[in-house]
Formats: C-alpha cells, structure tokens, sequence
C-alpha cells in the first residue's frame, strides 16, 4: 500500500506541483508532500550518461543513445541549466531507470511512490507500427510526469496543423496561441497553458492508482484517469466535469 507520495517540481515549466498535491492528498489514504527537482534532489555522477544512453536519435530507429563526449556535456549542461534543455526526446522506460536508481534505497519501497515533474520529452517504443510514440506520463516507480507530453503527445485537431505549417510559411515562426485558439476548432493545450497543472492532477491520480491497484487507466472517457490519444478526450477527461466515471468516483470523489 502507498503510505506517502513525494511530488517533485518542475521549475522550468508552468505546473505548480503544491496545486496538484494538494488536490491529490484528499482523494487518497496516503501523505502528499513535495520537494525540488528531482535531478536537483537526487543527483548522481553517471545521471548525465544516463540520459545520453536513453537519447532517441530517430522516430523510426528502436536503437537508443548518443554517448560522445559532446552529448555528455551537454547532457550536463541541461542538469545545471535545464532552462536550456529542449529538443530531444528519451525513451521513458531508461529515464525512469536512471532515475530509480538515483533514489536512496530507504525511498525505492513501493510504500513510497515519487512522482517527477519531468521539463522533458520522454517515449515510448510502438512494436505494432515501429516507430516512437511521445507520452505524458511513464508509469511505476518512479512516475514520469512529462510537461512537454502534455502539449506534445495527444493528438491535435488536424486543422492545428494545417494553420501552424501555414503561419511558419508565411512568417518563418511559429504561430502564437491566440491565432491557433482563434483560427482551430477545438480545445487543446499548447506550451504554457494555464490549465496544466489541473490537467497534470489527474496524472498523478494514475500513478498513484497504478501503484495501488496494477491497473493503470480507465477506459472510460471523460475520466480523470482515461488514457486520452487526442487533445479533445485530454480536456474532456482532466478539465471537465464530472472528474470521475461512476466506479473511479467512489474511490476518489472525494473534494
């Protein structure tokens, strides 16, 4: 059984995780407290290595890692500076990994989950169609939590990226949000979106539900723990009432 859940930040990105906390500890039978960025936390002399090991170097190409010296250092950079990290995406499965094994061995209990508010992409392989696929959330232990896949892994409208590609011809840039909100039918979360932490909370009710249970989403949806491929069931699951389906809402319909 969860008996505590640390929650990390992300101080580079817009989710406020004392919001999402604070939200979560009422809904379950454990503590909930956060602490700073867990590659400030838990920093490790290889963490750098690691990430250079779990670097995706193409969409199409299962083989992961890039461990010359450059991308080393700058793997290193990006711990100091994560401001200046941007770009590359990791396969989930090696991150969560490296950074289990950054933990100190009296907090790797299943009693204890960590959640990590990771400002990086992270993936995942697809054998059915033999490409990567970027996602929001890494499940286990710990929980990957990444910002950018909340933007980045569901599917858009399509027409978002019709105008997007046509803004960049037309002005060399990308389009800023009030010309996709007004030019794109549909609700979607774009980078810095202020509805991100409440949409990072149901997230975090997954990993603490699949630690718990084994079972890791709801397949019903308009659930705040449906697995949502598109931007549309993401809002309708994390944004909208109700936040439950009938059977999550009596283990978590508590406010």
């Amino acid at each position: 059984m969860v008996e505590e859940i640390l929650c990390y930040r992300a101080p580079t990105t817009v989710v406020d995780a004392e919001g999402i906390a604070e939200w979560l500890e009422p809904r379950i039978d454990a503590t909930v407290s956060v602490r700073d960025r867990f590659l400030e936390v838990h920093r490790t002399d290889d963490l750098a290595e690691r990430f250079a090991e779990a670097r995706v170097p193409s969409p199409y190409d299962r083989e992961t890692g890039n461990t010359m010296l450059g991308t080393i250092r700058y793997e290193e950079r990006a711990l100091e500076h994560p401001e200046r990290e941007g770009g590359v995406l990791y396969d989930g499965k090696q991150v969560q990994r490296a950074v289990n094994s950054a933990l100190p061995a009296e907090e790797r209990g299943l009693e204890t989950l960590h959640v990590v508010l990771l400002d990086r992409a992270v993936g995942t392989w697809g054998d059915h169609d033999g490409r990567w696929h970027k996602r929001v959330s890494v499940l286990g232990q710990p929980a990957l939590l990444s910002v950018p896949g909340l933007y980045e892994a569901p599917a858009k409208p399509e027409a978002y990226y019709k105008e997007k590609q046509r803004h960049s011809l037309l002005s060399g840039d990308a389009p800023p949000r009030e010309i996709l909100e007004n030019r794109v039918e549909g609700d979607f979360l774009i980078e810095d979106d202020p509805r991100t932490t409440d949409a990072l909370k149901g997230y975090a009710l997954q990993a603490s539900h699949f630690l718990e249970t084994g079972e890791p989403f709801c397949d019903r949806e308009g659930c705040r723990l449906f697995n949502a491929h598109y931007h549309e069931d993401l809002v309708a699951a994390q944004l909208r009432e109700p936040e439950f389906c009938p059977d999550h809402a009596e283990l978590y319909g508590r406010s």
